[in-house]
């Protein structure tokens, strides 16, 4: 029975118990060892065991650590990505940016027609905020680079042109063959007539973003220089946060980018500007309240205090005064008193009487305060601006 048994056994596994049948128990043990390693290996592979070995491809490595092989500012980032540049500033905490960049749309979008005479699109296509040095390995070669200067905020910013946008501004101004089949020469340095026509662009642009700035702060944007190089059109360190503003501009069936970027040290001395959600905001100051305060402290009672003289006298001189004894004034009746109001000296006078009245006859100007009333209006002119 345990023979049989043994058999049965052997024949629900799928062994057979003829090939060890002549052999020794030895041979059988090694034998059911082998089939059970086979059959284990074979679950392995057919479960998953290719999963273990399996190579991630190049696409997979660059979604997992969050990297894009398109634009930096476009897109939400991921992964590792996401990490590292989770320390920059987002623009929206500038609302008025984006009132500023619509408004520059809109100018531009005339003065571009104007110049061409042709039917010119301007659109905003993002905001972003990303790494200077990230910005700059990631524009795309050739394109020109104008390294732009803001004169009041004492500062640089770059705006870059892309290849496509130049040569359909050129086919457009000296008269082209319309259609999609552009021209594009590469890696050729940019020629004279290019240069020139592309720099009269850029000068209407940063006209009309001087114009878009101009509500919030008067500000006059230069051209510095341009590059065709982005190793020479540095303006900050790599590591340092900007807003990226994208222009896309299109003439029927051409067009191009224009990219301004403006590091946010540029634009700090218009930090409390842009933080406003609506032209002339004032931060919760209440007009209003300003000037019920004004003639609540002007209709105040205020105690002044007239100091005939004083001195200084040591701590155990002060503890022998005693009852009766005189202290001798070093002052005469044409010497002046001072008058003091919480400790300030405001004035001086001449000490007289009317009547039964000690009175006080002011000889000189008050002392003018530290803060006068120019700073406020000062601080009222730069918020209305």
């Amino acid at each position: 029975m345990a023979d049989s048994d043994a058999d049965d056994l052997l024949k629900e596994f799928g062994i057979s118990g003829e090939e060890g049948g002549d052999s020794s128990d030895g041979d059988d043990g090694e034998n059911a060892a082998a089939e059970w390693a086979a059959m284990l290996e074979g679950g392995d592979d057919e479960d998953g065991g290719d999963a273990a070995d399996r190579i991630l491809n190049q696409d997979e490595i660059d979604n997992l650590l969050g990297f894009d092989s398109g634009d930096v500012g476009l897109g939400e980032l991921s992964g590792v990505q996401a990490l590292i540049n989770s320390a920059l500033v987002s623009y929206e905490r500038l609302p008025m940016l984006e009132i500023v960049f619509d408004r520059l749309v809109r100018l531009t979008t005339t003065s571009l027609r104007n110049f061409t005479s042709d039917n010119v699109e301007v659109s905003l296509d993002s905001i972003t905020s990303v790494r200077f040095g990230d910005y700059l390995n990631s524009i795309p070669l050739p394109a020109i680079l104008t390294v732009i200067k803001a004169e009041e905020w004492d500062n640089f910013g770059l705006m870059t042109v892309e290849s496509n946008l130049i040569y359909s501004m050129i086919d457009v101004l000296l008269g082209g063959r319309r259609g999609n089949n552009t021209i594009r020469v590469e890696g050729r340095p940019y020629t004279t007539i290019e240069m020139s026509l592309t720099s009269r662009m850029i000068q209407l642009v940063l006209e009309d973003m001087q114009k878009a700035f101009e509500p919030l702060t008067p500000v006059t944007f230069n051209v510095e220089r341009m590059e065709t190089n982005p190793r020479f059109a540095a303006i900050a360190r790599p590591a340092n946060a900007a807003i990226l503003i994208e222009l896309r501009i299109d003439m029927d069936d051409r067009g191009g980018k224009v990219e301004i970027l403006l590091p946010y040290a540029t634009i700090e001395p218009i930090r409390e500007q842009l933080l406003q959600m609506f032209m002339g905001e004032k931060f919760g100051r209440d007009p209003i309240w300003e000037g019920h305060l004004a003639s609540e402290i002007y209709a105040a009672d205020t105690e002044i205090e007239a100091v005939l003289h004083e001195w200084k006298l040591p701590l155990s001189q002060v503890l022998n005064i005693e009852k009766g004894q005189t202290l001798m004034f070093d002052r005469t009746p044409q010497d002046p008193v001072m008058l003091r109001c919480g400790g300030v000296e405001l004035t001086e006078g001449l000490m007289g009487h009317i009547g039964k009245n000690v009175s006080v006859r002011v000889t000189r100007p008050l002392n003018p305060p530290k803060v006068t009333m120019a700073v406020f209006e000062s601080m009222d002119e730069q918020g209305s601006e």
